[in-house]
């Protein structure tokens, strides 16, 4: 085995983020077409399960190789964090089947567009990563990550409000709510990796 394996890890941190845009795209599809929900979020475990055979290749290299392009922990934290990505996307798909949602509401799916906006942006970001001698560019996407994330939290906030009104069934509140949660948490882990990539680039400044 090789000192260096630089393209073993860019390449699974780019597939591992390219799994997350797909599933986030799936997870907004779910929405407009509920009654094929068991189909598609059967190809969204698909994506997952790819994913984790990702994460553990990626983490087997790095125990195995000596030199890596990247810092170890950064590395780990990064594919980690990926992981929590695509890991809220299946729960939050996972509960429109099992919670036998029939239709969507308005802002979950501003919620889940701000999801799949935030992976794009993301995979962009990670894609990126082999080249840091170009820190504006992956700053800028890291910046945009965070605008797409405050806009989650505002649509989350107006979500919930429009949820909590009297009158709607106190069950219904309930599965909106776990649902809602896990889109926003899908947000907050894209912005864990955008945090993580500005970190990167401080350090190879």
């Amino acid at each position: 085995m090789g000192l260096t394996r630089d393209a073993v890890f860019f390449d699974a941190l780019a597939n591992h983020a390219r799994q997350s845009v797909a599933a986030s795209e799936l997870l907004l599809e779910m929405l407009d077409r509920l009654d094929e929900a068991p189909a598609l979020v059967q190809r969204i475990s698909d994506l997952e399960d790819e994913a984790d055979k990702i994460t553990h290749e990626c983490l087997a290299a790095l125990h195995q190789t000596w030199i890596t392009p990247l810092d170890r922990e950064e590395i780990h934290a990064l594919i980690t964090r990926l992981d929590d990505v695509l890991d809220c996307i299946e729960a939050a798909s996972v509960r429109l089947v099992l919670f036998e949602i029939t239709s969507a509401l308005p802002d979950a799916r501003l919620l889940a567009q701000d999801v799949v906006d935030a992976c794009t942006v993301m995979s962009s970001a990670i894609q990126s990563l082999r080249d840091l001698n170009k820190p504006p560019h992956l700053l800028e996407l890291c910046v945009e990550i965070n605008k797409i994330e405050n806009a989650a939290d505002a649509h989350y906030r107006n979500g919930l409000a429009a949820l909590f009104k009297k009158g709607n069934d106190p069950l219904l509140v309930m599965k909106w709510r776990d649902i809602y949660d896990l889109l926003e948490h899908a947000t907050d882990r894209c912005e864990d990796v955008a945090n993580i990539i500005e970190g990167i680039v401080l350090e190879h400044a």
